[in-house]
């Protein structure tokens, strides 16, 4: 990771207080080099926030990087994070490269956790940094949190169920955030919850949880307007991982923000 040396896009007034403060944060800005792999709508935006952010990106569409063999040492040099918006198939491709090459990863890829296992230990045996999530909004893991309290409905005469909407162009069923609700409500109560799927247009992401008793009924929704919360959140993890090593989720970084 390279600390700013460069020209920057404006010009501080040192005379001023609040110039003075611009100069102290520039001092202590680091500007990175992120690999994106993946050109779809998110991927692309995620470019976006990251140069927003005065980042330096380059991204490769799938057909630039077949089975991952894009990702070698030398064509890393440089690269401080690598950023994942690809398919489940090439996500564990990509990963898989990326450990053999030294590459820490941001993986915002859905639908590969059945080998969760196996990529944990291969991140913990080749020393890099890596960080998933199956979803990089803020406010869907505020909803996590939101979930694990209701579950106690469910020991207590609560019946429920899950149901995900999203664009008809995703590609794992159910998605990795409805899996991940699923799983949190079922360690609290003991009880798996059904997962509902809808696949049309261009819903960009809507989870809702329904507990239903004789005598009332609870709806907790999360509904992202946009895909930018999944790539503000994206650019925040590769700038809370970079320098780390080890195993990490996005609950790691959201808490410290």
């Amino acid at each position: 990771m390279s600390r700013v040396g460069r020209t920057t896009p404006y010009q501080t007034n040192f005379s001023s207080p609040r110039g003075m403060r611009r100069a102290v944060a520039e001092l202590h800005y680091c500007a990175m080099n992120l690999l994106l792999l993946g050109k779809g709508k998110t991927g692309s935006l995620v470019a976006d926030v990251a140069r927003e952010h005065r980042h330096q990106v380059r991204a490769l569409a799938s057909g630039d990087n077949p089975g991952g063999a894009a990702l070698v040492r030398e064509k890393l040099r440089g690269v401080d994070v690598v950023i994942d918006f690809t398919t489940p198939k090439a996500a564990v491709e990509n990963i898989t490269a990326c450990a053999r090459a030294g590459a820490s990863m941001v993986i915002g890829t859905t639908g590969w956790y059945s080998e969760l296992p196996r990529i944990r230990e291969l991140v913990e045996n080749s020393g890099i940094g890596f960080l998933y999530a199956s979803n990089f909004s803020l406010g869907v893991n505020v909803f996590f949190d939101i979930a694990h309290a209701a579950a106690t409905a469910l020991g207590k005469g609560y019946s429920g169920a899950i149901e995900e909407r999203h664009h008809a162009q995703k590609k794992d069923k159910p998605s990795g955030t409805a899996a991940v609700l699923q799983k949190i409500l079922k360690e609290k109560s003991g009880v798996e919850l059904e997962i509902n799927s809808v696949r049309e247009g261009d819903i960009v992401g809507t989870h809702i949880i329904t507990l239903r008793s004789a005598g009332d009924t609870i709806t907790l929704a999360h509904e992202a307007h946009s895909r930018r919360g999944f790539a503000e959140g994206a650019v925040r993890a590769a700038e809370w991982l970079a320098g780390k090593k080890g195993f990490f989720d996005f609950k790691d970084v959201w808490r410290s923000l």
